[in-house]
């Protein structure tokens, strides 16, 4: 039996879900094609895959009615963010003190936020979640996209949008080009308890290999690292054995926080960046991983996603009170340009960041120790650089505004 929908969202996971739990209040029908649907039960260790959610993402979530969600599972403020060099003057802090919610951020695993979502949307009358199931098959008519599904089910849509993630089916299928390069690094996620409490602060260290940031989680003593480092060496550390991982760890990170200890697994995926060349094709939008990656040494990538989300929901439901064709590239072409330049943006500021940290020369770190020492000193130059952390620059979606 053929299903009809408005929008396709090809992908149920925390991008995809922002993005419908967004359109609950009009009568676009819905549905969330999702290949694995995630476990319901939190173990008593984190997932070592978190997401430090901005300020903006934090204002889109509690809009869309998932906030109360996560805070009931599990979630971890930062009120204070630590960044320094290695075997350099060269450091910044930035504190919360004068903000009113006392915090820069959250960390929250990604699961948490999924599920949290997933209690929203599947509560939502015009969402059906169809799961799991993947696609096999895209074709296009003058006004509606066929879909074809593994199970064998079929769906037509006026709209499809791929927010499958990094190898997003969805452009695959398109053949939609990428500018991509590989960043030459491996990041290597862990959980890792500390003799000395994180104490609500987010810090990062650069390092000649790569950085690595230890995110404070909720239990007081338990961090989220995410090490950034050359493929071979991310190897070698998943191959030691305990003890010397965390010696190795330990000395790594400057000892701040005394003696580290991994706790579960460690894994390493390798980093890419990726910039669709088109992000809306006839009757076909991309948001999140699946039209741009970024390195993840600000952790902005999920942000970006759920701004992605945000905006699309907020051009479809204008175009919907307009009685516009919501799959129109013509009428998408807002969200494209908006969208791109912002994405744009950040891979630009990521690349000069790694670009910056990156290397020995004495003089190059002479430099980098002076402007941080005057980034630290010039209050109007920290302010752009704390709400460019908190995710409150540029051209921001209605959801992503605190006070809507």
């Amino acid at each position: 039996m053929m299903q009809s929908v408005d929008i396709a969202i090809v992908g149920g996971g925390m991008v995809g879900l922002t993005l419908a739990a967004a359109l609950a209040d009009s009568d676009l029908r819905v549905a969330v094609i999702e290949g694995k649907l995630p476990e319901h039960d939190l173990g008593p260790l984190p997932d070592i895959r978190v997401s430090a959610l901005s300020r903006a993402s934090e204002s889109i979530l509690r809009h869309v009615g998932a906030w109360p969600g996560i805070e009931s599972r599990r979630i971890s403020p930062y009120h204070a963010m630590k960044v320094w060099e290695q075997d350099s003057f060269a450091n910044i802090e930035f504190s919360a003190e004068h903000e009113p919610e006392r915090n820069l951020g959250h960390i929250v695993e990604n699961r948490v936020v999924q599920l949290a979502l997933l209690d929203k949307v599947t509560k939502q009358s015009n969402v059906t979640l169809i799961a799991p199931d993947t696609c096999s098959n895209l074709v296009f008519g003058e006004s509606e996209a066929w879909l074809t599904l593994a199970s064998g089910a079929s769906l037509t849509a006026k709209l499809v949008i791929g927010a499958d993630g990094a190898n997003s089916w969805v452009r695959h299928h398109l053949d939609i080009p990428l500018t991509h390069w590989d960043y030459g690094h491996s990041a290597l996620v862990a959980n890792i308890r500390t003799v000395e409490p994180h104490n609500g602060v987010a810090r990062q260290i650069f390092r000649p290999q790569g950085p690595l940031a230890f995110l404070p989680l909720s239990d007081p003593n338990m961090c989220s690292i995410v090490w950034s480092t050359d493929p071979l060496q991310a190897e070698r550390l998943l191959g030691l054995d305990e003890v010397a991982f965390n010696q190795v760890l330990t000395a790594a990170f400057d000892n701040q926080l005394g003696l580290c200890q991994v706790e579960g697994e460690r894994q390493a995926f390798p980093l890419k960046m990726r910039y669709a060349r088109d992000f809306v094709r006839e009757r076909v939008a991309l948001v999140g991983d699946a039209a741009h990656t970024i390195h993840p040494l600000a952790g902005q990538g999920v942000n970006l996603g759920l701004l992605d989300a945000a905006s699309l929901a907020q051009e479809l439901l204008e175009l919907h009170r307009n009685d516009l064709d919501i799959g129109s590239k013509r009428n998408l072409r807002h969200y494209e340009r908006w969208r791109k330049a912002e994405a744009a943006q950040m891979i630009a500021t990521m690349q000069g960041f790694k670009e910056l940290f990156s290397g020995a020369n004495p003089v190059k770190k002479m430099l980098r120790g002076l402007g941080m020492a005057l980034a630290n000193r010039i209050p109007l130059l920290k302010d752009e650089l704390m709400k460019r952390a908190l995710g409150i620059t540029g051209e921001l979606p209605l959801l992503a505004n605190r006070k809507q």
